[in-house]
Formats: structure tokens, sequence, C-alpha cells
């Protein structure tokens, strides 16, 4: 990852950014200073569009996220593959069964990174309107590396139609969910894993409903 270089897309792209996404940011219960991540943190969010990284990495600004990116994003051409590396992609071969990711994540998040991950790990097709199941690896990572978990919400609206003035893309920010005191010690590890991955998506849900 190159950080110049991430500033530089970071700089350049605010203008094109405010008037395609036209958003709104919100936080749960009016709580702005939830925008102001302090120390290593994994962001989780829905995931609706390849716009979604862009609109998070612009309600957290100050911080570089680190995040996954399916392999088929590298493959579709190799200035795309170079543009996702050096803004802080992680890469994650699903079709290998890789899991070199989490490694690295947890590496990332142990020295006070932030880390964002679309647990569904795919786009929604027509007619899914509900979040999909999400893939557990998150929650491992978080309690590996210690960190609190934020969730985040978007509505998925990115630009506008011929038919309808310009969209509102709209982030929901949750209040940090510290997995120390989610935590049975009279469950196994993998209860407590499926508990917490059940808690984070119905938070996710909760959140969609708070705009």
């Amino acid at each position: 990852m190159s950080r110049p270089f991430l500033w530089f897309v970071k700089i350049s792209g605010l203008p094109v950014q405010h008037f395609y996404y036209k958003k709104k940011i919100y936080t749960e219960n009016g709580d702005k200073s939830l925008r102001k991540i302090k120390g290593g943190a994994l962001i989780v969010s829905n995931h609706t569009s390849i716009y979604d990284y862009p609109l998070i990495m612009y309600a957290f600004l100050p911080r570089t996220l680190h995040t996954l990116v399916a392999e088929v994003i590298y493959q579709k051409n190799a200035l795309l593959a170079w543009l996702v590396k050096h803004i802080g992609g992680i890469r994650v071969d699903r079709a290998d069964y890789d899991f070199a990711f989490m490694s690295e994540m947890v590496s990332y998040l142990r020295k006070g990174h932030v880390g964002l991950v679309f647990p569904e790990s795919r786009l929604p097709q027509e007619g899914e309107t509900d979040l999909l199941p999400f893939k557990p690896s998150y929650v491992m990572m978080a309690l590996e590396a210690d960190v609190p978990i934020i969730p985040v919400y978007t509505n998925g609206v990115y630009g506008k139609s011929k038919k309808e003035k310009k969209t509102t893309a709209k982030l929901m920010i949750g209040k940090p969910i510290y997995l120390s005191d989610l935590i049975d010690r009279e469950k196994s590890e993998k209860e407590n894993i499926e508990f917490i991955n059940d808690y984070v998506k119905n938070r996710i849900r909760e959140l969609a409903f708070s705009q």
C-alpha cells in the first residue's frame, strides 16, 4: 500500500464523490464521535455495490481502511488490481481456500489499523432484499486481534436514473461492539462465534431501520 498515493486518490476524488453520492452520514443516537475511530477496529457492513467501499472510505476519511477484496476484482484488469493493492486492499482467494488474508488483516488490526469487511461476500441478486448470510471469518479476526467491531449499514443508493432526481446515499454508523462482552465462557468457541455473527448481523439490520 502507498500512503501518498492513497491520499492523492482521496483528495482528488472528494469533488467527484460529493456530487455523485449526495451522501448523508448518520450516527447512532446522533453520536458524531462514532466517525472518529481511535486505534484498531474492524468495520463490518452490508454489501450492495462496488461503490460501498468509497462511500465508507469517505465517511472515515482520516483513517486508512484495509479492505478484504475478492479475487474477481483483481482479475478484471491489471490497472484495477494495481489500484486496489495500493489503496489498502487485501486479496481473498476464495476458490483456493487460501486463508492468508485473515493473518494479514489481524496483523494490521493489532498494529492499530482499521479494517473493512463485507461478510455477505457477494452482491445481492435481483429479488434479494434481506441481508445475505454472513461468513463468520471476520468474527475470528476481530477476536484474535482483540478489536471492536463497528457495524455499518448503507442503503446502496448511488448516482441517479433518468426517471429520478439525484438520489441520496445514506450510511448509518453504529456503536462499537466489544466482543468480550458477548463471550459466554460456558459455550464452545464455535457457539460463541455463531452467536456473535448473528448478533452483528442483527445490529446492522437494526441500523437499516434507524435512518
